[in-house]
């Protein structure tokens, strides 16, 4: 797992990792890259930030652009990438209603720690080598709204089932990687 902020260089030590991870398994190349993102119509940034990603990854890579990870965790053969789990969870908060207090307490909460469970177990039993990029949101000001202040909590909350289910965490501080675990 390698954590960090934002531009600390999180994906770029993931690739370097699964780069040494696949030519280590005797398989140069031969890796999948998990793009959590989805699209984002009409977003220039955004679709800026996507092609600099491709644009780093080798060509054998194959890419999934999906939020069913559990589902290519299940099924994976080669190592794998997922980039990142906090796109993977503003997907499933939106999926639970996470951002609606009513919809939150009214099953939402339930849901997301269902999706958490089906994550950590797949990970577990994960049969490949498996590197997934996480932001560190917990670390500055507490946020207004209740909504972010969830969204905030349930990244660490998911930070700290992954990392404890990890083999090794690596922090990211402005481009480098310190080992936590």
């Amino acid at each position: 797992m390698i954590l960090g902020g934002a531009r600390s260089g999180k994906s770029s030590e993931a690739e370097r990792r699964l780069t040494l991870l696949a030519d280590g398994a005797g398989r140069p190349g031969d890796a999948l890259y998990v793009a959590t993102g989805g699209r984002r119509d009409g977003d220039a940034d955004w679709a800026e930030r996507v092609r600099r990603h491709r644009e780093r990854r080798p060509d054998s890579w194959a890419t999934a652009e999906t939020a069913d990870v559990a589902a290519v965790l299940r099924g994976a053969t080669r190592p794998v990438l997922v980039d990142c789990l906090t796109l993977w969870l503003t997907a499933m908060m939106d999926e639970a209603g996470a951002w609606d207090d009513k919809a939150w307490y009214g099953g939402g909460e339930q849901k997301l720690a269902a999706r958490f469970d089906e994550l950590e177990d797949a990970w577990r039993a994960a049969t490949v080598p498996v590197l997934a990029v996480s932001n560190e949101v917990g670390l500055g000001i507490v946020p207004e709204s209740a909504a972010v202040r969830r969204f905030r909590d349930e990244q660490g909350r998911l930070n700290q089932r992954i990392a404890a289910a990890s083999e090794a965490v690596v922090l990211m501080v402005a481009g480098i990687a310190m080992a936590v675990k």
